[in-house]
């Protein structure tokens, strides 16, 4: 018997239960939604969590979409499911968990003792350094992303090896492969011995149909290659980015963006310029290294500093 916060199965079973993380503010218990399937066959345990950032929808309609077309008479092990992890966040379409002001992908390994945040992230994580593989399924917030996956153990970091090639049969196509900040759990849970890859499944406002649709493939992918299911998995080559450059407006106005999400760009190339409101150029922004074109705001407006796009360096393929 596998038990996940209320939900609770036995071989070939699947259930669905609550994880309770504390109460709100008029008393009433909190619980996040959770499932387990628990394969007819012994094998190992898949750990997968969506929406740690509550406006990050598009790793819940995975997850909606995957968990009807897990059968366990066919399954060997164990998939452990957390649905919405930053339950306070999605209540209200905020990417913070309002209650602390806290990204909860920044509170690993957490504290059961802690804020409302770092109990939520020690709840979570002790379901996920229970399983072999953890996916923690995130999108780019709402601004406009390319579909991919994050490996943030750092190079030198002995489970590196077992991340990538995580990351390379989850199969997104790009990957960024950058020691990431501490309190994500894709750092946190690598320490304790557990391949975990954070999957940027696009970037957009409600769900996109087709970084849902890549995240359910991306799952089956893992699912398959390491033997939860029968079948096989052909191995595409990822790009992969080895860091970020990140653009601030240099004055304030409306933005216009030049290339394309997943467009190579050159040093010097044309990247986004800022006009007034009447059409005339303010500035002009340049690309200062050669990479990818990885990520852009959505709305056009931006002050002087506020963030306008992101280009993906240091790339090669593997």
């Amino acid at each position: 018997m596998t038990r996940l916060g209320t939900a609770e199965a036995g071989p070939g079973e699947v259930d669905t239960g609550r994880l309770p993380v504390g109460e709100t503010r008029d008393g009433t218990e909190v619980g996040l939604p959770v499932a387990v399937v628990e394969g007819a066959e012994d094998g190992d345990t898949l750990y997968i969590q969506a929406a740690s950032d509550g406006d990050e929808l598009n790793g819940v309609g995975v997850v909606q979409r995957l968990l009807p077309q897990l059968t366990p008479a066919e399954l060997s092990g164990t998939v452990l499911v957390v649905g919405v992890v930053n339950w306070h966040a999605f209540q209200v379409a905020e990417h913070r968990n309002p209650l602390d002001d806290t990204k909860t992908n920044r509170a690993y390994p957490g504290d059961a003792s802690g804020t409302t945040a770092e109990r939520i992230a020690a709840a979570t994580f002790e379901a996920a350094t229970r399983a072999d593989l953890v996916l923690d399924l995130h999108q780019g917030s709402t601004s406009r992303m390319i579909e991919e996956v994050r490996v943030r153990c750092g190079p030198r970091h002995r489970l590196h090896d077992a991340c990538l090639e995580l990351a390379k049969v989850f199969d997104c196509g790009y990957v960024l492969d950058q020691k990431g900040p501490d309190g994500q759990l894709a750092r946190a849970a690598p320490d304790e011995g557990v391949p975990t890859i954070d999957p940027e499944l696009g970037g957009s406002i409600g769900w996109d149909e087709s970084a849902v649709r890549t995240g359910i493939q991306g799952s089956f992918n893992v699912l398959r290659y390491y033997g939860f299911l029968e079948g096989s998995v052909d191995s595409n080559p990822q790009t992969r980015a080895g860091g970020f450059e990140q653009y601030g407006a240099p004055a304030g106005g409306l933005v216009t963006v030049h290339p394309n999400l997943g467009e190579r760009v050159a040093r010097g190339d044309l990247l986004f310029e800022v006009t007034d409101t009447f059409g005339t150029v303010k500035e002009e922004v340049t690309a200062d290294s050669s990479g990818v074109f990885w990520r852009a705001r959505r709305l056009p407006q931006v002050a002087t500093g506020e963030y306008v796009c992101s280009v993906g360096t240091d790339v090669d393929s593997y």
